[in-house]
């Protein structure tokens, strides 16, 4: 299965010079708690704003750069290398990586913050035409939030 996992604002900012422009500690244990034990596939930037490998999964990087290697991670260089990977396949960002797979995984982990930020990375646009709302929870805690699993609807 290739799942979408990201955290939005209403203007679809995902970040701002290679960094979430909000702590949301409770969005990142949902993260920790759906990706462990699966496989997240990420952006090489996406992997260096982390600064290392997340632990308790399998951590891959689609990069074009051929020499790029880091420990801890896989390297792949293609979108069809992912098709190959086993497992619950998280598609973990950044932008560019979310752009080419919107059109290919099944459903969307998407937490929204209720506000604006100033960024330079955004989520593609969607619409609940494409996808139904499989479930919908308020977070608990500051800012504003909520947890969304979007399944896609069929597509025929």
């Amino acid at each position: 299965m290739l799942s979408t996992i990201v955290c939005h604002d209403q203007n679809l900012v995902i970040g701002y010079e290679n960094k979430m422009p909000w702590h949301l500690p409770e969005d990142l244990k949902r993260v920790k708690q759906l990706t462990t034990g699966n496989t997240i596939v990420m952006g090489r930037n996406t992997f260096l704003s982390l600064g290392r490998p997340l632990p308790n999964r399998r951590n891959v990087v689609l990069t074009r750069d051929k020499d790029f290697a880091a420990e801890g991670v896989e390297v792949i260089h293609s979108l069809d290398d992912i098709s190959r990977l086993d497992g619950h396949v998280f598609i973990f960002g950044g932008q560019n990586l979310y752009e080419q797979t919107m059109d290919l995984v099944d459903d969307m982990y998407v937490t929204v913050i209720e506000a604006k930020h100033m960024g330079d990375a955004f989520f593609p646009a969607y619409s609940f035409l494409d996808w139904e709302v499989e479930s919908i929870e308020a977070g608990t805690t500051e800012p504003p939030h909520k947890f969304m699993h979007l399944v896609r609807r069929s597509r025929d």
